[in-house]
């Protein structure tokens, strides 16, 4: 039984969140470095094409810059995301009369991948750390949000909307269908880590291949400097000009590489996590 699946059981609200919480944690410990790379080269407008290039763009800084954000908003974002999008799944299959586990799961995923913006904050933080440590140049967070103000901690807040309600809903949608249609686990069936793993893959490539072009926008309006007033639309137009259409999927290819595995592999610990906890919760009672 997995963290979206459309069980008869339901796991409980505890068992979602310590499921959900443990893969954030192990995700962290594992795959913080090739987050910064992806970010940094999402953030980089030169072509590169030597090893050079490459370091000086992806390692110039600590691999591990911005850890201490992440921690936190790693761990709120996982278990807001997967814990919450099966809430948001039951909701759905007591009030609508949908009949496709995909598509339930599929919208679930859209809607939670929405409010993530409350966590932006968080990211914002962290991505500035990552690819701009020379926006803190003197500054302490609470400087920053004295000087500029709380809303350039929701600095791109719209595009990142339109980024996660896709990007979210391929994920969960594509997971599901890869469970239904391609190995077949009916819903009163408990997948294998391996089953989770296989349809973690699915989930994964088509959030970050729909979510790609948006999440370009997404980071180059986060990694400005506090204070920066260039709007997304600008950033569009900018990058069409000075760097063509494929630049909205610049990137793509290492983070398919690097971000890919790490979703897979915390999306795919969160659906065996959590039907483990239930048990050993259940147990306790």
């Amino acid at each position: 039984m997995s963290a979206n699946n459309d069980n008869k059981k339901s796991h409980s609200g505890s068992a979602k969140i310590l499921g959900s919480a443990s893969s954030a944690i192990l995700e962290l410990a594992i795959f913080h470095p090739v987050d910064t790379i992806s970010k940094r080269l999402m953030s980089n407008q030169t072509k590169i094409t030597s090893v050079d290039q490459f370091k000086k763009v992806v390692a110039s800084k600590s691999l591990y810059a911005g850890l201490n954000f992440n921690i936190y908003y790693k761990l709120f974002q996982r278990v807001y995301k997967y814990s919450g999008q099966s809430f948001v799944k039951e909701w759905i299959d007591r009030n609508t009369s949908i009949q496709s586990r995909s598509i339930k799961n599929a919208l679930a995923g859209s809607m939670i991948g929405i409010g993530e913006i409350a966590l932006l904050p968080l990211d914002v933080l962290k991505i500035k750390m990552q690819t701009n440590p020379d926006a803190f140049k003197g500054k302490g967070v609470f400087n920053v949000i004295k000087e500029h103000g709380i809303r350039s901690l929701y600095s791109g807040a719209g595009w990142t909307a339109a980024r996660n309600a896709p990007g979210s809903f391929a994920l969960f949608g594509a997971n599901s269908f890869a469970q239904e249609y391609i190995l077949k686990i009916k819903d009163n069936e408990t997948p294998t880590w391996g089953q989770n793993f296989f349809t973690s893959i699915f989930g994964a490539s088509a959030s970050l291949i729909v979510s790609a072009p948006l999440d370009v926008i997404k980071t180059r309006i986060q990694n400005k400097n506090f204070g920066s007033s260039e709007s997304g639309f600008n950033i569009v137009k900018q990058t069409l000009k000075n760097e063509g259409i494929t630049a909205f999927f610049k990137g793509l290819t290492p983070k398919l590489l690097t971000t890919g595995p790490k979703l897979v592999f915390s999306f795919a610990l969160a659906q065996s996590f959590i039907p483990m906890f239930d048990k050993l919760l259940s147990k306790k009672d």
